[in-house]
């Protein structure tokens, strides 16, 4: 019924004297009509007076007067009222304003989807997490995020890519591999372990499994590998790694395509159970090696050194950032020749941007603040703009249990994972709450709270009024052949107590498309939260199964498409609703 309005609107605007085509545009850019927070102040409203008298410098409420006037005339709308400094408040007529739950009832899984995006194309790369270790719970809220926003632009007609990037080429891969290689041959390293390998029961259970796969003999020389390492930590590994890769070169091959491959499957079998999929997994390693003139990494150097913006500097080359407000121009090139991972993920973001898609979203982790700006800046150095790049910040989550913070750290092996979330809570709940709040801002996880069969828990209060909703059905077709297909005393208005879910219901279309639009999930959770409240206060209140027959037909037929609503909802957010509980 919006679209009714702004229809009017539109003619009204353009019925003014004497205004201009750019005032007018500007007018029909700014202005908003929406659904009331309140039936109390009508059906719809909208401050298109308020705007057209700032553009045109005239009275706001003369404004409103004007068009309530032509509202009034068109015999569309049951009352029109001016209300304060430019506003209009509108009151639909009664079978305009049922065809709410008509139109939900019809679409059905359809409902709150739009062609907002149609023919726009949007990549989403997120979680990435260094293929090292078992997704941990600081993970999941990436997880849940990303694959919650790739649900809702899809919702909102655009062609969406979820694309997993693994980092699979740098040192962090060779700490893994180090750390499985030790594990392989513990007894004879004799319990040394270095302090900054990867110490989680996980690598224990990659080595034994390796042992049962490859036939390995003893190592040449023990002493050759740990003798007279650096007493500093990154350095001693460091050191380690190299020593390594001279004297058992093939054994390190082997162990590492094996743990990445295991630890790989193991993030793998994690989203799956998160109910979190990807359409792409890029390998870091597919950019190539910056000694292969023909790589993609090669090629991306060279470019950037045809700007003039890439140049040398005491044997290493550097990108030019600082023009682009970063703090410090950056390396690309070591001075040993080796890529950095700045330039893989320049040779990376290029090759998205290839790929020809319309807009790309990376979700970070707010750690990666900063590094924002230096990619933006090679972005623009290769040619392209830099705004086809969105970076949404997502703040790790702080879990609790039992009143106490769970530690997280995949080095220590002191860590939550997330397939140990979901053992504890579930999926579902798991996934509601990372989504409760703004991504870019602290929580605190209570898994206390998460698993509480009471209204405090919002999940359990959500997943309540559907279950409520699925049981009075059931009871209502144990007396009917079918489910009504009408709300006749609700549209003739004898039957009013359905009114405020309606209202309700009729919200639903503008917050999807919001929550699109800022890439804010939470914006649905805040609306299910509150219409779960409305209907709840409608069951509490009112008898609905011992009221007329024409009545529960109506009613029935209402809390039909407030479970659609319920279950749309939900499922834009990667959650199945309950139907019993």
């Amino acid at each position: 019924m919006i679209a009714l309005l702004d229809k009017e609107i539109k003619k009204f605007l353009a019925s003014i004297p004497l205004i201009e085509k750019k005032e007018l545009k500007q007018i029909r850019k700014k202005y908003s009509s929406t659904v009331t927070d309140d039936l109390s102040k009508g059906h719809l409203t909208t401050n298109v007076c308020m705007i057209a008298a700032s553009q045109l410098k005239r009275n706001p409420k003369e404004l409103a007067n004007e068009l309530q006037k032509e509202l009034l005339n068109s015999n569309k709308f049951e009352k029109v009222e001016s209300a304060g400094p430019g506003f209009i408040n509108i009151t639909l007529k009664r079978e305009d304003f049922v065809s709410t739950i008509e139109k939900i009832n019809a679409q059905s899984v359809n409902f709150g989807s739009s062609e907002h995006g149609k023919d726009k194309s949007i990549q989403i790369e997120f979680v990435s997490a260094n293929p090292t270790g078992p997704l941990h719970v600081g993970h999941g809220r990436g997880a849940a995020y990303g694959d919650a926003i790739a649900r809702i632009l899809k919702s909102s007609g655009y062609e969406v890519q979820k694309e997993y990037y693994i980092n699979d080429a740098g040192r962090q891969i060779d700490i893994l591999t180090a750390s499985v290689f030790i594990r392989i041959f513990d007894e004879q390293f004799l319990g040394y372990f270095p302090k900054n390998a990867y110490k989680g029961s996980y690598i224990l259970d990659i080595a034994k499994l390796f042992k049962k796969e490859y036939t390995t003999n003893n190592i040449i020389d023990i002493k050759a590998l740990i003798d007279d390492l650096p007493q500093d930590e990154e350095k001693e590994i460091d050191e380690l790694i190299v020593r390594i890769k001279n004297t058992e070169n093939d054994i390190w091959k082997n162990a590492k395509s094996f743990a990445l491959s295991n630890v790989l499957k193991t993030i793998r079998a994690d989203l799956e159970n998160f109910n979190v999929s990807f359409d792409n997994w890029f390998s870091e390693s597919s950019l190539g090696d910056i000694k292969n003139n023909d790589s993609k990494i090669s090629g991306v150097i060279s470019l950037l050194k045809n700007t003039g913006l890439a140049y040398k500097e005491n044997d290493a080359i550097w990108l030019n950032t600082s023009n682009a407000g970063d703090d410090k121009n950056r390396v690309l090139i070591r001075d040993d020749g080796r890529a950095t991972y700045f330039a893989s993920d320049v040779a990376y973001h290029k090759d998205k941007i290839d790929r020809g898609f319309n807009k790309l979203i990376n979700v970070w982790g707010a750690d990666h603040h900063g590094y924002i700006k230096r990619i933006n800046a090679s972005i623009s150095a290769l040619g392209f703009d830099e705004d086809k790049l969105n970076v949404q910040l997502v703040q790790f989550a702080n879990l609790f249990k039992d009143g106490n913070k769970i530690k997280m750290s995949t080095r220590s092996g002191e860590f939550f994972s997330l397939s140990d979330l979901i053992d504890e809570i579930g999926t579902d709940a798991a996934r509601f709450y990372y989504l409760s709040k703004q991504a870019d801002q602290h929580l605190d996880f209570d898994l206390d709270l998460a698993k509480a069969d009471n209204k405090e828990n919002m999940f359990y209060y959500i997943q309540y009024a559907h279950a409520r909703i699925c049981s009075l059905q059931k009871r209502y077709m144990d007396e009917s052949s079918s489910m009504p297909i009408k709300a006749k005393s609700i549209t003739s208005g004898s039957y009013i107590h359905c009114d405020m879910l309606i209202h309700e219901m009729s919200k639903y279309p503008s917050v999807v498309l919001r929550a699109s639009m800022s890439l804010q999930p939470h914006l649905i959770i805040f609306y299910l939260k509150d219409f779960a409240h409305s209907f709840h206060s409608f069951y509490n209140d009112n008898q609905v199964l011992t009221e007329s027959k024409e009545n529960i037909d109506a009613i029935i037929f209402t809390l039909n498409a407030a479970k659609i609503i319920l279950s749309n909802g939900l499922n834009l957010l990667g959650i199945k609703p309950i139907e019993k509980m």
